[in-house]
């Protein structure tokens, strides 16, 4: 297994997106380690891209999305459930992959709860963080794309970019 470092980070949201399908993420935030492998991602590609919470600017939320490669940025939705994503692209250049699902958990939700991630993880980093990173375990998989869900509030151009990337199983 390998950690994955700020390099693999460091690089466009369209990039890092479908390569993080088929990794392992990893939690140890609750004592117990769990391990789950990604199945879906989705990329959101910075302030033109209507779908990224960044399209409207700099605010407290939006705020890791300007953060270095490898932040965690996670935000409460719907008042009650956690989604995480990791920045990519870059500081000052706002754009994060949403780990959308893992095997056996179908939803950003899902795969937050099982994995005990909450608020407290915001702007921490994937790097050389010893509560959550992701690992490449070797293995080689494909996967198909798709429309991102849950974004009716953007443009309808951005909602139909097949920016949702999916584990073939």
């Amino acid at each position: 297994m390998k950690k994955l470092d700020f390099n693999f980070f460091d690089r466009d949201a369209l990039e890092v997106a479908p390569e993080l399908a088929g990794k392992i993420l990893v939690s140890r935030i609750n004592g117990e380690e769990i391990r789950v492998r990604i199945t879906e991602t989705e990329a959101y590609c910075g302030e033109n891209d209507t779908a990224c919470h960044a399209h409207k600017g700099r605010t407290r939320r939006t705020e890791a999305l300007y953060r270095e490669s490898g932040t965690v940025y996670v935000y409460l939705c719907y008042g009650m459930h956690w989604l995480m994503n990791v920045i990519t692209g870059g500081k000052e250049n706002p754009q994060g992959v949403l780990f959308r699902a893992g095997e056996g958990f179908d939803g950003p939700a899902k795969l937050t709860k099982r994995l005990g991630v909450t608020g407290e993880l915001n702007l921490q980093s994937f790097v050389d963080n010893p509560l959550i990173w992701v690992e490449d375990d070797g293995e080689k998989h494909t996967f198909h794309t798709e429309k991102r869900v849950g974004i009716n509030y953007a443009a309808q151009e951005d909602i139909d970019k097949p920016w949702r990337f999916v584990l073939d199983k």
